[in-house]
C-alpha cells in the first residue's frame, strides 16, 4: 500500500524554487565569489606560469596609486548622474503627452519603442556616425543654423567626449523610461483627477498632489534600473570611444576591461570589478533607504 508523504506549502515552495536559486547561485554568486577572490592574488596570462600569488592588497593598492581607479569613479558617476536626470525629465514630459488618450498614442509609442529595441552596438555605431567630424549630421545641422562655425570631433575632443556618449544613453533608455511612467499614469483611476478638478485644482496641483504620489513606486523603480544600467554601462563607450581620449571616457567598465583583457592582468581586473561592485551595492541600499525615508 502506498504511502503518502504530505509536506508543508513552505518546504514545497523552497524544493520549486531550488533550480532557480542553483542557476542564479551558478552564473552570478559564484563568478562574483571567483573575482573578489582573484582580487587578492597576481594573476597575469603574460607570464610563463599560471600559479596564483597570494599579493595581499597590492592589486588594489597599484591601480589607486595611478590614479585611474579614481578617476573612472569620478567618470562614472558624472555620466550616471547625467543620463538618469535626462532620461528621466524626458521620459515624465513624453508619458504626460501621451497620457492625453490622443488617436496615434499607439503609433506613438511603437515608433518610440524603436531605440530601446535597437542593439547597444548599433546604436553607438549609429551615433558615431552622427557624431562623426567631417560628415556627421549633428556638425551638418548645427553648421547649417549657425550655431558653430567649424566643425567639431565631439568623439575625440575631451570636453565633449562624456556628453557625446551620454547623448547616445539617453536615446537608447529613454522608451524604458516613459514607458514606464505612462503604464502608471494609465493605472491613476480617473476619478481622482474629476474630484480635484471639481475642488478647482488645476493642472500643475493635480500634478503635484496626485500623480507623483501614485507613480512613486514606478519612478523608484525606474530610476534604480537606469542607475544599475549606466552605472556598468560597456558597449556604448568601448564602441564610440574606447575610453579615450585622455580617458576622459575611462569608466570603471572600461578600466576593468582593459585590465582584464587588454593587459592580461586578471588581478588587477579583478580589484576593480570587486571595487565597482561594493560601491554599486552600497548605492544602491543607500538610494532604496533616502526614497524609504521620503515616503515617510
Amino acid at each position: 500500500m502506498a504511502r503518502t508523504i504530505k509536506i508543508s506549502s513552505s518546504v514545497f515552495g523552497s524544493l520549486l524554487m531550488l533550480p532557480a536559486a542553483g542557476i542564479v547561485g551558478g552564473f552570478i554568486f559564484l563568478p562574483v565569489i571567483q573575482s573578489v577572490y582573484y582580487s587578492f592574488f597576481t594573476f597575469k596570462l603574460t607570464r610563463k606560469k599560471l600559479p596564483l600569488i597570494w599579493n595581499n592588497f597590492d592589486n588594489y593598492r597599484q591601480v589607486w596609486e595611478t590614479g585611474r581607479l579614481q578617476n573612472a569613479f569620478s567618470i562614472t558617476f558624472q555620466f550616471m548622474l547625467m543620463v538618469v536626470a535626462a532620461v528621466f525629465i524626458l521620459g515624465l514630459i513624453l508619458a504626460l503627452l501621451l497620457n492625453r488618450g490622443r488617436t496615434n498614442e499607439r503609433l506613438t509609442r511603437s515608433l518610440g519603442l524603436l531605440p530601446w529595441g535597437t542593439p547597444t552596438v548599433i546604436t553607438a555605431l549609429l551615433w558615431s556616425w552622427m557624431f562623426q567630424g567631417e560628415y556627421g549630421f549633428i556638425n551638418f545641422l548645427l553648421l547649417r543654423l549657425g550655431l558653430i562655425a567649424k566643425p567639431i570631433s565631439y568623439l575625440v575632443n575631451p570636453s565633449t567626449a562624456l556628453a557625446a556618449v551620454a547623448v547616445a544613453a539617453v536615446w537608447r533608455q529613454l522608451p524604458f523610461m516613459f514607458i514606464m511612467l505612462l503604464a502608471g499614469m494609465q493605472g491613476i483611476p480617473g476619478e481622482m483627477y474629476e474630484a480635484a478638478y471639481i475642488d478647482g485644482a488645476n493642472r500643475l496641483q493635480t500634478f503635484v498632489h496626485i500623480t507623483l504620489p501614485f507613480l512613486r513606486n514606478v519612478i523608484r523603480a525606474s530610476i534604480l534600473v537606469t542607475i544599475i544600467t549606466n552605472f556598468k554601462q560597456f558597449p556604448l563607450f568601448w564602441t564610440m570611444t574606447g575610453g579615450g581620449p585622455m580617458n576622459k571616457t575611462e569608466t570603471l567598465a572600461i578600466l576593468t576591461y582593459k585590465n582584464a583583457f587588454v593587459n592580461l592582468d586578471f588581478g588587477v581586473g579583478a580589484a576593480v570589478a570587486a571595487a565597482w561592485m561594493v560601491v554599486l551595492v552600497i548605492f544602491s541600499l543607500v538610494y532604496s533607504r533616502m526614497v524609504r525615508e521620503a515616503e515617510y
